[in-house]
């Protein structure tokens, strides 16, 4: 692994720039020909559902068909039934008025035989009777048994004519389903040659897909190819780069050596002040409290009433004394708050300074794809610290000895592998220059650079400062503190996450309602149509707890309930002339109810996706966010045990940790050198 400036990342990360749009443009054709096939696959679904939706309204027509044929034989029979009736009824009141005659002539003869009896005798009366009455019982059973076989032979040619009729109409239904059944069966065999054929046609466009792509691939391969040829021509024109990088290097290194020895004494310099400041501010405390005491002595101070003059001119002198000593003592906070106040800014002004050091000077990794900006194990910075911090102590010597001699042969790989890539990317801007050299831009970019390390070695000489001070308790706190600050924020998050969950709920329960409403709308229109006095349909009795149409569809095995289906029955049903103008009405209230509740239950619907969805994404984030807290809880006391090592830690580490960041700003100098000769 080796380390690049931000500069010298990009201009690496340049060179796979035509790898990457290469890839770039491949995915934006997979895409586009994934987005076509999709298409065609739409398309092919489009066709199989609009045969499907031919297929069903002619079954729907057929339905209509069988059912108003139904209907006008039910109306045709029922026309029959009344005039049946009509002539019957007819019959029956001729056959009242023929006896109401017969039995008014029967009366007057009776009358007639009174009177003869009230003149001749008992017997002959007696006899008389019972001839007349025998002859007319007889004559009255012949008529009414004629009368009786006059009806059954009627009723008989009227069943005829019944099951004549009836056998008709159920002989044209028997042809009409037959001739339904045949167009079903034509329809099923077109259905399976569309899906033949779309089968067919899907495999030949995924088959010209496969061909695209297999031809793509080649083209990439073959670009690709000579992208890697390029680079491997670049490589070698970097190696050449990378020895004259690595000659800079060892001469920086023995200019760099003095600057060493003197922030080895500036550090200690540093540690003597801390204590100094440390003394001093005991110092000042201590004077503060016997300030305080003095103030509050004087105050209890109190002139006697005594006239003897040698007790009150001794008084006066303790007072003058001791004024004189609260002034000298005011004096000396006054210099021990100046200086503490200076020391606090000092320190207040350091770590602005070393988070811009840190900022800039970010190390950068080259990877297989480019240059990457993460710390690695021979990284500058808290890295190695952290590590360091956590081993035990070893003597100076020796560890100086192995850290030089590890961190020589770490540099001296990296070093090389820098130099080839960099002999690369100067070759590739030679080729994109066109080998072009200014002197006097040559000059200024070597002047600019010289500031910039003059600059650097004073940001250094501020970051050995601080870290000689302050050591890493402020890292440590920073870090605890964004810790707290992210649990926190994960807390706030799940809380919201809980309300709006609840508030998702209660959406949910306010769309059911508004669901069952319109369930109950939509029923009270069936019953109103049901028990409108126009339609001529049968009384039907529900049980209890269902509704007609649980009733049809539990008849019908129908589980769900199509509403463009209920729209077309209704639409049949309005092109009936038959209907009255309340019963128009009626239906039309029902179409649009239809259509207000279809578009009512499609939101309702997509509300309860959406609210799943949000509730399964709450569910996942809060486990997420209690196994992060848990995560965090342990690095919370992890770095809490870390930093309370680090604060054990002895000075010979800290002068390491300035040893090791030193060659980190010579190589990022360097780099931003090269960077800028060649941008240039």
């Amino acid at each position: 692994m080796s380390k690049k400036t931000p500069s010298g990342r990009t201009k690496g990360a340049d060179a796979m720039a035509a790898l990457q749009a290469a890839n770039e443009e491949l995915r934006a054709k997979l895409t586009d020909i994934q987005i076509e096939l999709q298409q065609e696959k739409n398309k092919v679904s489009k066709l199989e559902r609009e045969k499907s939706q031919e297929v069903r309204h002619e079954q729907h027509k057929s339905a209509v068909v069988v059912t108003e044929l139904k209907a006008k034989l039910h109306e045709e029979k029922v026309r029959e039934l009344h005039g049946v009736r009509e002539t019957l009824l007819r019959q029956h009141e001729s056959e009242l008025l023929r006896v109401i005659k017969i039995k008014d002539g029967e009366i007057q003869r009776l009358q007639a035989l009174v009177n003869a009896l009230r003149d001749g005798s008992a017997d002959k009366v007696k006899t008389a009777l019972m001839a007349e009455a025998r002859e007319e019982a007889r004559r009255g059973f012949d008529l009414e048994r004629t009368r009786l076989q006059q009806e059954i032979s009627e009723l008989k040619g009227v069943k005829r004519q019944m099951e004549e009729a009836l056998n008709v109409a159920v002989q044209a239904d028997k042809t009409k389903a037959a001739e339904i059944r045949s167009v079903y069966h034509l329809h099923q065999e077109e259905i399976g040659r569309i899906k033949k054929e779309c089968e067919r046609e899907i495999r030949r466009l995924v088959q010209q897909l496969d061909e695209k792509d297999a031809r793509r691939f080649q083209l990439k391969i073959a670009e690709l190819s000579s992208i890697i040829r390029k680079l491997e021509d670049r490589n070698a024109l970097l190696s050449e780069e990378r020895n004259e990088l690595l000659k800079r290097l060892r001469e920086a290194e023995s200019q760099y050596k003095p600057l060493l020895d003197k922030n080895r004494r500036l550090s200690r310099k540093n540690e003597e002040l801390a204590h100094a400041f440390r003394r001093m501010e005991n110092k000042l405390r201590f004077v503060t409290q016997e300030n305080i005491e003095m103030r509050e002595k004087v105050g209890t101070l109190r002139r006697p009433s005594s006239l003897n003059d040698l007790d009150q001119s001794q008084e006066e002198r303790e007072i003058e004394f001791l004024r004189l000593q609260v002034l000298e003592q005011q004096n000396i906070i006054d210099d021990l708050s100046k200086e503490r106040d200076m020391l606090l800014r000092y320190r207040r002004q350091d770590p602005i300074r070393r988070r811009r050091s840190f900022k800039a000077c970010k190390p950068v990794v080259e990877t297989f794809y480019g240059y990457d900006e993460e710390g690695s194990i021979d990284s500058d910075g808290s890295s190695i610290s952290y590590h360091t911090d956590r081993t035990p102590c070893t003597p100076d010597d020796d560890l100086e000895e192995g850290m030089l001699k590890e961190e020589t042969e770490l540099r001296f790989r990296q070093l090389t592998m820098e130099y080839q890539a960099l002999q690369r990317a100067y070759a590739l801007l030679q080729e994109q220059v066109g080998g072009t050299f200014d002197a006097e831009k040559e000059v200024k970019t070597r002047e600019q650079l010289q500031l910039e390390l003059n600059r650097y070695q004073t940001r250094i000489a501020d970051l050995e400062r601080v870290l000689s001070q302050q050591g890493q308790d402020v890292k440590w706190i920073e870090d605890k503190q964004a810790l707290y600050q992210r649990n926190q924020e994960l807390v706030e998050k799940l809380k919201h996450m809980e309300t709006e969950e609840v508030r998702l709920k209660l959406e949910i329960q306010d769309a059911k309602d508004q669901n069952e409403l319109l369930e109950f709308r939509i029923l009270e229109l069936e019953e109103r149509e049901r028990r409108s006095p126009g339609m001529n349909f049968q009384n039907i009795h529900f049980i209890e707890g269902m509704s007609p149409l649980q009733v049809y569809c539990e008849a019908e095995g129908v589980t769900d309930i199509i509403i463009t289906d209920l729209m077309k029955k209704l639409d049949i049903l309005g092109d009936n002339a038959n209907l009255s103008n309340e019963e128009q009405v009626a239906i039309i209230h029902a179409r649009t109810v239809l259509t207000l509740s279809e578009k009512w239950l499609e939101q309702v619907e997509v509300t309860k996706s959406a609210i799943q969805q949000k509730m399964m994404d709450i569910e996942s984030e809060k486990e997420l966010f209690s196994k992060q807290k848990g995560y965090l809880d342990e690095e919370l006391d992890y770095r809490k045990q870390s930093m309370d090592q680090a604060n054990k830690v002895n000075g010979s580490q800290s002068q390491i940790h300035i040893y090791l960041i030193k060659p980190c700003f010579l190589f990022l100098f360097l780099f931003f050198s090269l960077a800028f000769i060649l941008w240039s």
